[in-house]
């Protein structure tokens, strides 16, 4: 389950009905999609994309997604610290970013125009977006490994664009234990 930590405000938000409030006046939405008996998580990506196939054809009609994919990384994954750095840093994008969490977890730091930096930590069975033009970072946490669908308005996909004044440094690229999540508070919860 995703929760909310703003670190400014020394503030979390566990409770989804919650989370999805805090986040709808930033542009981003948070679903919580079953997994369970639908498609194994590690099943081809045909087949995942197949057992979705209702919440993608949905939110591509509402959001003018036009291809869907499936990606995976691991520490197996080739040269994945190099691969992962990128997304490490402030930037944006000229499209929204799109994730139907399978399995992992990972975390992303929204730097949004009105108010503080925030962090979302996703996990399996979370959806979330990050609109266009929103600066953000995204980390893996100590599993190093996620597996998503990924929806695009471009085929193409898109690229990260650097912000000029990233604010990425004063954060720190943590994850939170399941402690933590479960609401019995947040000392020696943390996990890199």
């Amino acid at each position: 389950m995703a929760c909310i930590l703003i670190p400014d405000e020394n503030r979390t938000i566990t409770d989804n009905a919650a989370i999805s409030a805090f986040l709808k006046p930033h542009g981003i939405w948070h679903e919580r999609w079953e997994l369970a008996e639908r498609v194994c998580p590690t099943a081809p990506a045909d087949e995942i994309l197949l057992a979705y196939k209702p919440e993608i054809d949905r939110l591509s009609a509402e959001g003018g997604y036009v291809t869907a994919d499936v990606m995976q990384v691991s520490p197996a994954t080739p040269n994945l610290d190099a691969m992962m750095e990128k997304f490490k840093s402030e930037h944006t994008h000229t499209e929204d970013e799109v994730r139907f969490i399978l399995q992992g977890t990972g975390l992303f730091h929204i730097h949004p125009d009105q108010g503080p930096v925030f962090a979302i930590q996703v996990e399996a069975g979370d959806l979330i977006n990050v609109p266009k033009g929103i600066p953000h970072w995204f980390n893996l946490c100590a599993d190093k490994t996620i597996r998503a669908i990924r929806l695009f308005q471009n085929p193409a996909g898109w690229t990260p664009q650097y912000v000029d004044q990233p604010v990425n440094g004063r954060y720190l690229p943590l994850c939170f234990g399941p402690a933590f999540v479960e609401g019995q508070g947040i000392e020696n919860k943390l996990v890199v």
